[in-house]
């Protein structure tokens, strides 16, 4: 019945993360603008959420609330949530989808919690054996992102789960970026063959037989990143989630100390006065400057290869940052992403993803990102 009165349903856990439930209703609020025709389904805590969407005029008419006093905290571990955790804000969200009430949920919750139960309730696509955290970041190219993956809910990976990120974060980049042969390549410590750990010595010469969505590149330091030069790069979780943070906390270090260095004496702001009229003349590009360095502009990581299309937003973002983590949602539904990874799962074959020998090692699930 919703399809045919809107051609978006999102599922939104509404006390998610270290702000909610306002900066989910803001997020809402803000992405409405880009989807005009999406409808919001908002779970959690009614007398806390009501009143934060009366202040937004209309946003009534396209948000329902789904009222559970239960949510998961940052503390709680996955295997708790899975057992005690049916009535929380984040598992009935995740639910609206398994159930087809909606087409895509987004938490800013407990990553560990939210990949368990998003396991469990959506399930995993055939051939995909640990689900991964997939985001773009932004890189010299304007316009064109590197997909990273994993980004922390595999602490403990092997070959054929770096094989398996690698046909995801192909079909991601794909699909969100038009690149028809993404270039693909696995992190390391140096370019040279002879580098790195076994996983990723393994790794490049699976990769480099296997069919991939995409073209095999070969080792990607870290500040290849964002140069453009891979289109998609692949490591385990562990690494993929301390890399993660290093980047968004060295562009939150660059733009604070801008903004420090701006404010650091009465000549500085003198100068800049007499200036105005000139820095007039800069402040669109400096605007577009802020953005491709603010992290809240990338908010909004994927949770691949489940079966149902699941976002992760980060935790201690803003209304901006949500409504950008909304956005990124909304791209996928509407793009049929996880229709388009099925049939290029189906294309490879499940045997060239994990021969029968490899799966009897598989790798840990941690869910360790937060």
């Amino acid at each position: 019945m919703h399809q045919q009165q809107h051609n978006l349903v999102i599922s939104l856990d509404g006390m998610g993360g270290d702000h909610a439930p306002r900066i989910v209703i803001e997020g809402a609020h803000i992405a409405r603008g880009q989807f005009p025709s999406a409808r919001f389904i908002v779970f959690g805590d009614e007398a806390q959420i009501r009143p934060i969407v009366a202040e937004y005029a209309g946003l009534a008419d396209v948000l329902e609330i789904r009222h559970t006093p239960d949510r998961v905290t940052a503390e709680d571990k996955p295997g708790q949530v899975l057992r005690t955790g049916r009535n929380s804000s984040m598992r009935l969200a995740i639910d609206a989808v398994a159930k087809g009430e909606a087409d895509c949920v987004v938490s800013a919750g407990n990553t560990g919690a939210l990949m368990a139960m998003a396991k469990f309730s959506l399930k995993v696509m055939p051939g995909i054996h640990r689900p991964a955290i997939a985001t773009f970041l932004p890189t010299r190219i304007a316009g064109k992102g590197t997909v990273l993956l994993d980004l922390g809910a595999n602490a403990e990976c092997d070959p054929y789960n770096l094989l398996e990120f690698a046909v995801l974060g192909g079909v991601f980049s794909r699909e969100t970026f038009g690149i028809a042969q993404p270039q693909i390549g696995i992190l390391n410590i140096g370019s040279e063959a002879m580098k790195g750990s076994e996983l990723v010595k393994e790794s490049a010469e699976l990769l480099s037989k296997a069919k991939l969505p995409g073209i095999y590149k070969g080792f990607a330091e870290g500040d290849d990143i964002g140069t453009g030069a891979f289109d998609v790069i692949v490591t385990d979780g562990f690494t993929g989630n301390v890399t993660l943070k290093t980047i968004e906390g060295t562009a939150r270090l660059i733009k604070g100390m801008v903004k420090e260095a701006l404010k650091s004496s009465w000549m500085v702001k003198l100068g800049l006065l007499l200036a105005a009229p000139g820095l007039l003349l800069c402040y669109r590009p400096m605007k577009t400057f802020s953005k491709r360095i603010d992290p809240r502009y990338y908010n909004g990581a994927s949770l691949l290869g489940l079966k149902g299309l699941c976002i992760k937003s980060h935790g201690g973002t803003d209304g901006i940052g949500f409504s950008n983590a909304i956005g990124v949602a909304a791209g996928l539904a509407a793009n049929k992403f996880n229709a388009k990874v099925e049939a290029e799962l189906q294309r490879l074959g499940a045997d060239a993803l994990r021969p029968a020998a490899a799966a009897e090692a598989p790798a840990r699930l941690a869910g360790e990102e937060g």
